[in-house]
């Protein structure tokens, strides 16, 4: 299972930008790990710090019995894959290099995953740096390398995974390039794929279409005036004189 950082933003009613605390999502996480009884990755943004306070990180997500954690090397505080118009950022190749090898030294048991994620394509860094970030994953315990995409096909990733060398295992993360099979996955060399937000999406999607009539009839129930904009992003209710 994945505890996807934007999901549990959202519930919040927060972007994805590392506003919450470590704390918080913590608590998440540990209660996704209480209700089920399969492994849960544990989304960390960019690890809440530099490589010490990963390492922290790391103990405190092991004792809530997470399965792994994933660290990405955007700065902080990032900003969502997918947010348009939203300049991005990544730390230096070293820096990320640095938090991934203290997340392994902190992990104690070889089977907690650390998922090193780069988000070189995102950022249109271009296929050579997103080959470079990742080299200095170490090859010990289970550890893997996410490459992430925005293409609306798994060409781009395609072309990576044919010049990756395969010493640390793929995740791919297919969002925006929904159509690509298991059967494509496992042929490019991808070990793994996080399905990070369609099933909230899909929640999103029933949920208005389950209110939309009842939208529809607002005005009959509350009466004419009751519903008022305040703004794009925010409605104000108010009793309707009997």
């Amino acid at each position: 299972m994945w505890a996807s950082g934007f999901g549990i933003s959202a519930v919040q009613a927060v972007p994805d930008a590392n506003i919450l605390t470590l704390t918080e999502t913590l608590d998440a996480v540990r209660r996704m790990a209480d209700a089920v009884d399969i492994p849960v990755i544990a989304d960390c943004d960019n690890g809440y710090g530099n490589a010490i306070n990963v390492m922290r990180t790391v103990a405190e997500f092991r004792a809530c019995r997470a399965a792994g954690v994933c660290i990405e090397d955007n700065e902080f505080p990032k900003r969502c894959s997918f947010y348009a118009g939203v300049r991005r950022d990544l730390v230096a190749t070293e820096e990320h290099a640095r938090k991934i090898e203290a997340a392994v030294s902190a992990r104690r048991d070889r089977g907690f995953a650390v998922i090193a994620r780069t988000e070189a394509l995102i950022c249109g860094m271009g296929l050579d740096e997103a080959l470079t970030r990742p080299r200095r994953t170490p090859r010990r315990g289970r550890t893997r390398v996410l490459v992430h995409s925005k293409q609306k096909d798994f060409g781009e990733l395609s072309r990576f995974a044919a010049q990756w060398s395969g010493r640390v295992p793929l995740v791919a993360v297919p969002t925006t390039y929904p159509d690509v099979s298991t059967q494509e996955l496992l042929a490019a060399g991808f070990r793994m794929a996080i399905f990070a937000n369609q099933a909230l999406r899909g929640a999103i999607v029933a949920m208005r279409d389950v209110l939309a009539p009842h939208a529809r009839d607002r005005q009959g129930l509350l009466g004419r005036g009751a519903y008022r904009p305040r703004s794009k992003r925010s409605t104000s209710w108010s009793a309707s004189p009997s």
